[in-house]
């Protein structure tokens, strides 16, 4: 498979904020570009361009290829047939420009300092980086969670760029608990004593604690009730709380350890070690404020520009974006008179599914690609077509 990692320098960009500052993007492309098969990926809340790829790549400390499994030679995003770019998102920490980064007129990290950041943004700055590249317009935008919005962006703002969305495990907007969470959690990072207002880069320790915090009420929310009571019940971990998770609470001690603790300390232990606290507040608030409506007077009314064709995924037990909500947003879709099928799996994983699940998400995506909403979803478990948007599961 053929992979281009590189960072493109784009120049001037004005934020949607009104500020203007270089920027410079972390992309990865696979695959060869024969102008007419290009394949936009949009990554996750802290997600990076590394989206397909070995396990013994070196991926410069972000996470492992997060969709190897549906990404790739032979994949249901085939990198034999189709020419796949993936983006990291301006505000991030893994190669775009970000808090992190150095502010040319000052020598020193952005911090706080740095511009405001918007979905709409990222888009604009993929854009760009497209134009940069010589890539026409899209086969096809794809991406799950936030980076599902960054798709519905795609469809709202530059219409005639893109032939076909995939907005997976997504919605026009999040709803009021997911944003309450979200909002704990960022007072988890701005509260640790170690943040100091943003100036934390160099200057002592970072703030881990918070950023540990976030994370873990982020990870919450992408698990079910079942997944979770599968995976670790009420049983004890066995075990003493780590060094570096222990409070101050000798009370504490009478009572057990439990699994569920432990899982979530450990995964709060891997992302402190590869994410920056500032970049998690900006790309969450980017998050937070999506609405799809923004600017018009209802969701199809955005959406009324573009004339290709949609495919929604969403996922029974996924309670950060429900079906109920990816129903609502199919609609908006019909209403705007777009070709949309809204595929629904059955899944206890919660919103990680379509992570964890390859096997639901890919066939779909690969049909879908090939053959737009006239085409079948076939896996080993569903020989069905595409539900309608009138049959789905919570059809009107």
């Amino acid at each position: 498979m053929s992979r281009t990692r590189a960072t493109a320098d784009l120049g001037e960009f004005e934020f949607e904020c009104g500020r203007t500052i270089p920027i410079e993007v972390a992309y990865e492309t696979y695959g060869e570009y024969d102008g007419d098969n290009a394949v936009l990926i949009c990554h996750a809340l802290t997600g990076s361009a590394h989206v397909t790829g070995s396990t013994r790549d070196n991926t410069d400390g972000q996470a492992a290829a997060w969709w190897s499994d549906v990404v790739g030679p032979g994949k249901a995003v085939d990198t034999r047939e189709y020419f796949v770019v993936c983006a990291n998102v301006p505000g991030s920490c893994y190669g775009t420009t970000g808090p992190a980064s150095v502010d040319p007129e000052t020598g020193e990290p952005y911090g706080t300092d740095f511009p405001a950041v918007t979905v709409t943004d990222w888009t604009r700055a993929q854009a760009r980086l497209l134009d940069h590249l010589g890539v026409g317009p899209l086969r096809a935008v794809i991406g799950g969670s936030v980076g599902g919005m960054n798709v519905l962006e795609w469809a709202k703002r530059y219409p005639e760029r893109v032939d076909r969305v995939v907005p997976v495990a997504t919605a026009a907007r999040l709803d009021p608990q997911i944003l309450g969470i979200n909002a704990v959690a960022r007072r988890a990072i701005t509260g640790d004593d170690a943040w100091n207002g943003g100036r934390y880069y160099g200057e002592g320790p970072d703030p881990d604690e918070g950023l540990a915090v976030a994370r873990q009420l982020g990870h919450v929310t992408y698990l079910s009730k079942e997944s979770m009571d599968r995976k670790f019940g009420r049983r004890s971990a066995g075990m003493l709380v780590p060094d570096g998770f222990a409070p101050d609470d000798p009370a504490g001690e009478f009572f057990p350890y439990r699994e569920v603790e432990s899982y979530l300390d450990y995964q709060a232990g891997k992302f402190v070690d590869r994410f920056d606290a500032n970049s998690y507040l900006y790309l969450s608030r980017a998050m937070d404020d999506y609405d799809l409506a923004s600017g018009y007077d209802s969701d199809a009314d955005a959406l009324a520009g573009f004339s290709g064709e949609a495919m929604i995924l969403s996922f029974t037990g996924d309670w950060h974006f429900t079906v109920e909500q990816a129903e609502r947003l199919a609609a908006a879709f019909e209403t705007a008179g777009v070709d949309v099928a809204h595929h629904v799996v059955e899944s206890d994983h919660g919103h990680d599914a379509f992570l964890v699940e390859p096997e639901e998400v890919g066939p779909p995506i690969r049909d879908f690609l090939a053959a737009g909403v006239e085409g079948r979803a076939v896996s080993d478990a569903d020989q069905e077509s595409f539900a309608p948007v009138h049959t789905s599961l919570f059809g009107n």
